[in-house]
């Protein structure tokens, strides 16, 4: 289901009130998980805001090679969505109506904005994924979903477009503590200490990163040339700051996942449990003969889900190798 969770909201205050939560979900879902969940700030010239899941497969039709697949359930929605894998498995790529350089640009690939209480109105752009590592530990994703990712620029050229985009914090929970939080960007990210971060009461903030949509715990510029580690002057430039607060709690589809059978469950059987084991890619593949300059591309290929985003992870970092920051790394405010 979405939770549709009351909250004592005054100013974006995050005490909960959990109303509508259900035996099988209060027992699923401990209270902490969403009393720490992040609140996400975008950008304050965002274009591409967060948006419904569903919309992303109203828009597109499933692709193989460029080649409309043929035979697939109508409507395809969350509910069949994992038929595809008998039809191409990795190979799908949920592919625009429209084409990824259309003109004008499709409403569509700018989401829905916020409104002035962090809901998403009736749109579902956000999902709560908790992994139990058993021994007192769980681990909570905090997914969130974007119809299009603008890339960043150098020396003036365009890098990085892409249909579809999928980001994620992940927090680390030992005996109902918060330890450790994970913020996604690009292809890496960062962890940070979960004392380390900065917090709106218990709810630690992330900065969603213009365009991209890459997490980052603080506001400013920064550069992502290096994986993992940034600076605020370099090559590849992402920007924050404090724009629109989005609560992604508020309209959130949430599931348990079982890391020995690779399983999701929802937490209310109104959610849609499918989509989640779909193996193919949320947005159009590369384009033939895309031009490309230092091996990048201006036009790339959607992203797989969250079931490929390490929710079995030994550490709060997707790889083993992991350095958990105990500071919030250095800023300087975006122009």
């Amino acid at each position: 289901m979405r939770l549709f969770i009351s909250l004592a909201l005054a100013g974006l205050s995050t005490q909960p009130v959990w109303a509508s939560l259900n035996d099988r979900a209060t027992s699923d879902v401990p209270p902490y998980v969403l009393e720490y969940a992040p609140l996400v700030w975008l950008h304050s010239q965002e274009t591409y805001m967060p948006s419904d899941i569903q919309q992303q497969l109203d828009h597109t039709r499933p692709n193989i090679n460029w080649t409309v697949i043929e035979g697939v359930q109508s409507p395809l929605n969350l509910n069949n969505l994992d038929t595809l894998n008998s039809m191409g498995n990795t190979s799908v790529y949920l592919t625009s109506l429209e084409g990824i350089e259309a003109n004008p640009e499709p409403a569509w690939f700018r989401g829905i904005r916020p409104d002035s209480q962090g809901r998403m109105g009736n749109g579902t752009g956000s999902v709560i994924i908790i992994a139990d590592r058993s021994n007192g530990t769980i681990d909570a994703f905090y997914f969130y979903f974007y119809a299009f990712n603008k890339g960043g620029k150098v020396l003036g050229l365009e890098f990085g477009d892409h249909i579809g985009d999928w980001e994620h914090n992940m927090i680390r929970f030992v005996n109902g503590e918060p330890k450790e939080i994970w913020y996604s960007q690009h292809a890496s990210g960062q962890a940070f200490t979960y004392a380390a971060v900065e917090k709106k009461d218990k709810r630690p903030y992330v900065y969603s990163a213009r365009g991209t949509h890459a997490n980052y715990a603080i506001e400013g510029s920064h550069d992502h040339t290096i994986p993992g580690f940034n600076l605020p002057a370099g090559f590849l430039m992402d920007y924050t700051d404090r724009g629109i607060l989005w609560d992604p709690v508020l309209n959130a589809y949430t599931y348990t996942y079982d890391k020995t059978t690779a399983a999701f469950k929802a937490v209310n059987s109104e959610d849609p449990v499918a989509w989640l084991d779909f193996n193919g890619r949320w947005g159009d593949d590369q384009p033939p003969n895309e031009p490309e300059i230092f091996g990048q591309a201006k036009n790339v290929g959607g992203p797989n889900g969250p079931k490929f985003k390490g929710l079995d992870r030994q550490k709060v970092c997707p790889s083993n190798s992991c350095f958990v920051l105990p500071i919030r790394t250095f800023s300087v405010k975006a122009s």
